[in-house]
């Protein structure tokens, strides 16, 4: 039996899709079909439903999923046992939110290459949407975004949520907090239209009667601090990054009679069977970042 083809049927009922499993592959659909058609040809069953316009295992299809999972771990194990693990790459893909990035993600990497020498990144930086739809297509092995990725075999762990404060320039500094009213008189910025910092400015400002305020939204905390830097108005950005760039850039965290909402954090990456040594170095990524 053909491993390829047993891998290839693992990550498209992974997947539940012939089109994300070849994504995920780097192989073109006919290829991923035709190693699947190849498997049931062998096996003298079918092991998709076609029948159904959703996509769907038929029980012989489910059973053998079980089999071919013990199959590609018996093969990683086996490589790991007799190869020589230490000259094989190990390839992590990690995505994060731009906050992640500011606060914990590289000493997170740091550390993760210390103690795996062989260790070759994948680094995404991008919004919570896209994040969570790059690991749900197997195009990451681990996430951290706002939001949980949802599907079959993908586990999700809720982080601790980091502090959101109002950040203006340096000569707004002072001991007194700012008025609802001092703050409703300046223009506000937050991240982008949707995203979970955004959402929580509005619910603020709907609470505080002022929901036709204008709020401007930006992708990018370095644009968010230049932008408060120079008195264009008060940004939200997490009190973790902010305090990492205070040294570097004339802005202060200023405190507020309104209160934000904190910005949850989430750690998604797929439970299923992988090579012991990417079991190690997600392992070893939640440690850290619980830690933090």
């Amino acid at each position: 039996m053909n491993l390829r083809f047993v891998e290839a049927f693992v990550w498209v009922a992974r997947l539940r899709s012939i089109t994300r499993g070849a994504e995920k592959l780097c192989l073109t659909q006919s290829a991923v079909s035709n190693r699947v058609a190849a498997l049931e040809q062998e096996l003298g069953i079918a092991l998709l439903d076609r029948r159904e316009r959703a996509f769907k295992l038929t029980p012989a299809g489910g059973r053998f999923l079980q089999y071919a999972e013990r199959l590609l771990a018996l093969q990683r194990e086996m490589k790991t046992e007799l190869g020589s693990p230490e000259q094989l790459p190990l390839s992590l893909r990690i995505g994060g939110i731009e906050t992640a990035l500011h606060t914990w993600l590289i000493p997170m990497v740091d550390l993760l290459k210390k103690s795996n020498p062989q260790l070759e990144l994948e680094l995404t930086i991008e919004t919570t949407p896209v994040l969570v739809e790059q690991l749900r297509r197997g195009s990451l092995d681990l996430a951290f975004a706002a939001l949980p990725a949802l599907g079959e075999q993908i586990a999700n762990e809720v982080l601790a949520p980091l502090e959101m404060v109002f950040v203006g320039p340096l000569s707004m500094a002072r001991k007194r907090p700012l008025s609802v009213d001092e703050l409703l008189a300046r223009d506000l910025m937050t991240f982008q239209r949707g995203s979970a910092p955004h959402v929580a400015l509005l619910d603020l400002l709907r609470s505080l009667g002022a929901a036709s305020k204008r709020v401007h939204t930006v992708s990018s905390i370095s644009a968010l601090v230049r932008l408060a830097e120079s008195g264009f108005g008060i940004a939200t950005l997490p009190r973790a990054a902010v305090e990492q760039l205070l040294a570097r850039n004339r802005i202060a965290i200023l405190r507020c009679d309104a209160a934000l909402a904190p910005l949850p954090m989430v750690a998604s990456y797929w439970s299923g069977p992988v090579a012991p040594g990417l079991a190690k170095a997600l392992h070893e990524a939640l440690v850290f970042v619980r830690a933090q």
